[in-house]
């Protein structure tokens, strides 16, 4: 067994909060693997960078020894997580569920060791439920309590609907821990008070109770709200290689280093020297932001892909695949630097009903991937835009 200091040096890394440190040197002191839980709400085929934060941590502790469980949340996935919501999530059907399962399952293989890696569903202890025992669940807290949760005493406050069924998220979520026996529980910064709860539950059923580490939210390509599918600003791990290398790309030079630190196999010394190289002009910001690109790629794809992938996007983007003759225009983030606001400002379209109907039409791409929402405003930097197949446009957003 590797020594603690060294296990928590990496266990920590790029974390966001750990409940309770001297906890986890006891744990590990035993000198047995522990059980790691992570669990996941298959609310969409894809997995994104945004989930990667969380399951290289999971990897961090494979490699340290220990055994980790990756929950599909199943059961929970037909209630739908709160978490972060100002409304009622829709919940999905069993027959979406099990298909976005299937994917979760081949997908996370490409990060974890499937060796080391138990795969479970929480409907297997959830489907055999009794009424009776989610009342007994149910009363093991109060609503004073729920209440204290941030999105729930937001929507309570503001008058907007809470169902009773939301209440059961975080009660099932706790429940598994007990299920599974966790000794450490891993997930986003908004998932704390879920995870509070599997502490609060275990303790309850005589267990001892789970420590928490929280990783952080990551930004998506557009570096202002959560990486989401639901809001188009994410990078599907199976997505085709160039566009995947073409998205790294898009993002700015100042979130590049977050991505760097979240989802790079890196160091933190390489990091930090590359970021010196950098400002001190030793090395440019386009270079280091491919070599990112081509891990993240590569990562999914295999090394070969991710060549090809580069050297797919400096031929249309570095290499006099823009005609020299194409207009340039600046704009500040925000409205402005939504696709229909700057294709009319730059001339590239008569109108901004024009200009929605062919980012409709799928007419649009931004750094050679294809762009369909045509509300998103695009993050500061650097961009070639391409509208059809002859209209091209260098567009720098600034901050």
């Amino acid at each position: 067994m590797i020594d603690i200091d060294t296990q928590l040096e990496r266990i920590k890394r790029g974390m966001a909060e750990l409940i309770d440190e001297a906890e986890l040197r006891k744990k590990i002191a035993r000198g047995a693997p522990l059980r790691i839980k992570a669990g996941f709400d298959p609310t969409a085929p894809d997995l994104h960078p945004g989930h990667t934060v969380l399951i290289h941590k999971l990897r961090h502790f494979q490699e340290l020894g220990h055994t980790v469980i990756f929950l599909i949340g199943d059961f929970t996935g037909q209630i739908g997580d709160p978490s972060g919501r100002s409304d009622t999530r829709p919940p999905l059907t069993p027959e979406q569920i099990l298909e976005n399962a299937e994917t979760y399952k081949k997908q996370v293989f490409k990060i974890l060791d499937p060796e080391k890696t138990e795969v479970d569903f929480n409907s297997r202890w959830m489907n055999a439920f009794s009424a009776a025992d989610f009342v007994r669940l149910a009363s093991r807290y109060t609503v004073a309590r729920m209440l204290e949760r941030d999105d729930f005493e937001k929507r309570y406050r503001d008058g907007r609907p809470i169902a009773i069924h939301e209440f059961l998220y975080p009660l099932v979520q706790g429940y598994d821990s007990v299920a599974l026996r966790a000794d450490v529980e891993l997930g986003g910064t908004d998932q704390k008070f879920n995870l509070l709860m599997g502490r609060t539950l275990q303790s309850q059923y005589g267990q001892e109770p789970q420590c928490i580490l929280t990783v952080p939210i990551l930004e998506g390509l557009d570096g202002v709200k959560k990486m989401s599918k639901s809001l188009g600003n994410y990078v599907g791990i199976d997505e085709p290689p160039s566009d995947m290398f073409g998205k790294i790309m898009s993002v700015s030079d100042d979130l590049m280093w977050r991505y760097y630190e979240l989802i790079s196999a890196r160091s933190l010394d390489d990091i930090a020297d590359m970021k010196r190289r950098v400002q001190s002009g030793e090395a440019h910001p386009k270079a280091v932001k491919e070599d990112l690109a081509f891990e993240i790629t590569a990562r999914y794809h295999g090394d070969d892909k991710a060549a090809e992938a580069r050297q797919g996007f400096n031929a249309v983007f570095a290499s006099g695949g823009v005609p020299d003759d194409a207009p340039e225009h600046t704009c500040p983030q925000g409205e402005d630097s939504t696709p229909p606001v700057f294709l009319e400002a730059a001339g590239l379209v008569k109108s901004r009903g024009e200009a929605k109907r062919l980012i409709k039409e799928g007419a649009l791409s931004v750094d050679g991937v294809r762009c369909d929402d045509a509300m998103a405003p695009l993050a500061p930097g650097s961009y070639v835009v391409k509208l059809g197949k002859k209209r091209f446009l260098r567009l720098t957003v600034t901050g």
